[in-house]
């Protein structure tokens, strides 16, 4: 049986905790952790928790469960060359990934009944990666067990355990690595990120050193944990890098936390409440090391992972080291493509449609999830790419309804970006951009408590918010930044602090990946763009 819980929506009200206490446990105030593949036995209790929870946010593996979380079928509006291509038309999707499936049984709940592929690198089906720095690590949950729930249900042609290695947009294929070509007359492109490596090659090798991006990755990293390492040192105080340090706490390992910015999560929450992380950290035991970068890694004479040097100069002696850097965007088979395709991502329009090297949108190419970067209008039409679980299940639905849908009734990609991350014990989640803000201030609750939200405001008007333990304000908050309302707010909140004066959020200039293009031809006719660079390091 598998489950799966969309944390995005959950308020933590724990009425799953209650109807089923062997597959969900609440952490602290309201982080929940849950076994994504739990026994058949657990299947009524299950079955009651999901009608308990008062968000309708968790899903099923079964064919109840998906009648009653599905929603009525849509009605079939397209006419004419729309409807013959419902029926007969030829679907690839590149990239095996929750944005992969998500589109599938959303291209096939619209009713496309051609052919449709998915092609994936990894040889297992669509897994939660979620769960892999949380359950898998703490020991709750197994690796091999965090496959998404509906597949089974799909007709798809799955190609697992092959990558996609070119694109040919003229003879609308896919060149596949073993040399195969796949032809489609639509194509959605969700190939998603990969964890970045540790840079220096000579050290990559060591016994010890890890990166946390695969069920493989997180198996051999829990098996570490288990070991009883003297020190792990987490290289970077990212979301991943904070989950790791929070799951060694819980076990029990001691841990360093290097992180070259002035908190944790800066570059996703900015200084002030970074530090909020950072002290949570303190609290609870991790060695936390701001400003400072791991310059080297040191093994012994067989390889294996030892000592770590600082730029402050200090030697660390550790057993188990994790790069937390970061991702790379999986773009490297798009290139020559003819699309606007780099390490910033693949550009696309709000309607997820792929933008070549001209700036002209494609009708027949899609992208959706980590690896697309879309304008939104919220954000004065910047931009975004958005690694975040919720913005990979929104931007697929609404990339597969586009594919299958006459141009008059195309949607746009408007949800504001969501994310969450359980972290010694408390649930920390987000509506909106909070690094597109100059001022926050705490709205509601108390920050000593590790019980409040954090508005976010650029230019005056709102424009995020960050809940710790809050989650159910999140939503009232997002009707705010739909509304562009002003900031600081005015209205009267629950809880509300006294001194509740906006400062400066701290969000830090970063440098930003830029196309390098070649502008060629005189008429309009003949002018064309060609990209001469491309970064994926």
């Amino acid at each position: 049986m598998k489950i799966v819980v969309d944390l995005t929506r959950c308020q933590g009200y724990a009425q799953c905790a209650f109807a089923a206490p062997d597959v969900f446990v609440i952490r602290g105030d309201e982080a929940l952790l849950y076994d994504p593949d739990p026994d058949d036995a657990q299947r009524e209790k299950i079955a009651r928790a999901a009608a308990a929870c008062p968000v309708q946010a968790i899903f099923l593996d079964r064919e109840d469960a998906r009648k009653q979380q599905s929603g009525p079928e849509p009605q079939v509006a397209a006419q004419g060359a729309e409807e013959a291509f419902r029926r007969t038309g030829r679907i690839v999707i590149v990239g095996a990934s929750l944005a992969g499936l998500r589109a599938s049984w959303t291209l096939r709940r619209e009713g496309f009944t051609g052919s449709l592929t998915v092609i994936g690198e990894e040889p297992d089906l669509p897994y939660d990666r979620p769960p892999l720095s949380k359950q898998v690590l703490m020991g709750h949950a197994d690796a091999r067990r965090t496959a998404l729930p509906r597949r089974n249900e799909i007709d798809v042609h799955w190609r697992l355990g092959v990558a996609a290695r070119g694109l040919d947009l003229g003879g609308k294929q896919v060149v596949l690595a073993d040399g195969e070509r796949v032809g489609f007359d639509r194509l959605l492109i969700a190939t998603g990120v990969r964890a970045r490596p540790w840079p220096i090659q000579a050290e990559a090798g060591l016994d010890g050193l890890f990166v946390l991006h695969t069920p493989d990755d997180a198996d051999g990293l829990r098996r570490r944990l288990n070991a009883g390492p003297g020190r792990v040192l987490v290289i970077g105080g990212g979301f991943t890098g904070c989950e790791v340090a929070s799951a060694c706490r819980e076990l029990g390992v001691p841990v360093t936390v290097a992180e070259r910015g002035l908190t944790p999560l800066v570059g996703a929450l900015g200084t002030v409440i970074g530090g909020v992380a950072a002290q949570m950290q303190r609290d609870h035991g991790v060695d936390l090391r701001c400003g400072v970068q791991v310059e080297a890694l040191e093994g012994d004479g067989n390889g294996r992972l030892r000592r770590a040097r600082l730029s402050d100069g200090n030697v660390l002696d550790v057993d188990v080291a994790v790069a937390a850097l970061g991702s790379i965007r999986n773009v490297e088979w798009l290139e020559g493509s003819g699309l606007a395709a780099g390490d910033w991502g693949v550009a696309c329009d709000a309607g997820c449609r792929a933008v070549d090297v001209n700036g002209v949108v494609s009708d027949d190419v899609f992208v959706a999830g980590d690896v697309a970067r879309c304008p939104h209008p919220v954000y004065d039409y910047q931009y975004l790419a958005l690694e975040h679980w919720g913005n990979a299940v929104a931007q697929a639905e609404i990339a597969a309804h586009n594919m299958v849908s006459a141009q008059g009734e195309r949607w746009p990609h408007l949800a504001l970006p969501e994310f969450w991350s359980t972290q010694f014990g408390v649930e920390i989640k987000s509506v909106g951009v909070p690094t597109y803000a100059d001022q926050v201030l705490i709205a509601q609750g108390s920050v000593a408590q590790r019980r409040f939200v954090a508005a976010y405001g650029y230019r005056g008007r709102i424009t995020a918010a960050v809940a710790f333990n809050q989650s159910k304000w999140l939503e009232f908050y997002e009707g705010l930044i739909d509304r562009a309302a002003p900031f600081p707010p005015s209205f009267r909140a629950v809880d509300q602090p006294t001194d509740r004066g906006p400062v400066a959020a701290g969000i830090p200039d970063r440098p930003t990946s830029h196309a390098t293009v070649v502008v060629t031809g005189h008429k309009p006719s003949d002018r064309r763009a060609t990209l001469v660079r491309r970064t994926y390091l």
